[in-house]
């Protein structure tokens, strides 16, 4: 689940802590989701934590702890598609299951010289059988890992590694001599630019936090306020954004600097603005965070609270 859409060098260590926080599925069906969204905090893609979650809380206590062995057992979990139960039952459970992440498309569209575009559903359909044709009856997990590597390290997006690739001879784009044009390159999705204005109120070292919808960016996830820009000022924003407790009490809020986060189909900009307040009591979805432990804000957050400690004409920050 983590390697969706994320780098195995990233992974790796988020990897080895959330194992060790949570080291089997009861453990993890039994934890509070802001512990674990706290433990995936600086991944991305949260919606993916929130199906991790939901999917142990389904196998713990539906299952009796019993995880699915099969790609239909499995389909049924939160968050697992076609693509993650075959991974899942072949590599877990020794099922013969095929799989299609874009490093096997690739293969498999260079393996039988295909100019379609790899996402059209007619390709894909046609892939996801080629990908069932060539599974071994035996080792189903250790050969699609390998696909899945040699997609990854030798038949590579830019600069395929053709000399070094055991399937040269059965290629058919290296027959060709269009292995560099295949696949078809994706049409780039636009770039979405999306303003935010971000409210620091700091109290001492702490820093008040709120937790965000279920849904959206940063979903569950524990920020500083932050709400799209519509055009109001800081002031009326802060009005429906913030307890009136610290509303009341908080000073006049200033302009602190912007931060540029860039999603994978997103530009966030926020503007930041900051007051002080006493840390004083304040209501559920509200709580002070110390600001020792800005590690467990999403990466464009630890950015925004990072304006804390630049000298204000400096106060422009890039997060990415």
């Amino acid at each position: 689940m983590m390697l969706q859409q994320t780098q195995t060098a990233t992974v790796i260590p988020y990897f080895a802590a959330f194992l060790k926080r949570f080291p089997n599925v009861t453990a993890l069906a039994r934890a509070d989701r802001a512990e674990v969204l706290r433990m995936w905090a600086g991944l991305g893609y949260y919606r993916r934590a929130h199906h991790l979650h939901d999917a142990a809380r389904h196998v713990a206590f539906e299952l009796d702890g019993k995880f699915p062995d099969t790609v239909e057992g499995l389909l049924k979990l939160p968050g697992v598609g076609r693509y993650s139960a075959g991974a899942i039952a072949s590599i877990a459970f020794n099922r013969r299951a095929p799989i299609l992440d874009g490093n096997v498309k690739r293969v498999l569209a260079r393996l039988v010289a295909s100019t379609a575009s790899p996402d059209a559903p007619a390709e894909v359909q046609r892939l996801w059988s080629l990908a069932e044709d060539i599974l071994p009856q035996r080792n189903c997990g250790a050969f699609n890992q390998a696909l899945m590597d040699l997609g990854a390290t030798i038949c590579t997006p830019k600069s395929p590694r053709c000399d070094a690739c055991p399937l040269t001879k059965e290629c058919a784009a290296f027959r060709q001599g269009v292995v560099a044009s295949i696949p078809k390159p994706r049409q780039r999705a636009a770039v979405r630019r999306q303003p935010m204005v971000c409210l620091l109120i700091v109290a001492g070292d702490h820093v008040l936090v709120s937790q965000r919808a279920d849904r959206g960016l940063w979903a569950g996830t524990w920020t500083p306020p932050a709400v799209d820009d519509v055009g109001g000022d800081a002031h009326a924003i802060a009005r429906d954004a913030l307890p009136a407790t610290i509303l009341r009490r908080m000073t006049q809020l200033a302009p602190c600097g912007s931060v540029q986060h860039q999603l994978t189909h997103r530009a966030v900009t926020f503007a930041v603005h900051t007051a002080t307040a006493p840390r004083i009591r304040v209501p559920a979805k509200f709580r002070w965070l110390p600001l020792a432990e800005r590690k467990t804000l999403p990466t464009a957050f630890r950015k925004v609270v990072a304006l804390l400690e630049e000298p204000m004409p400096k106060r422009s920050r890039r997060a990415s």
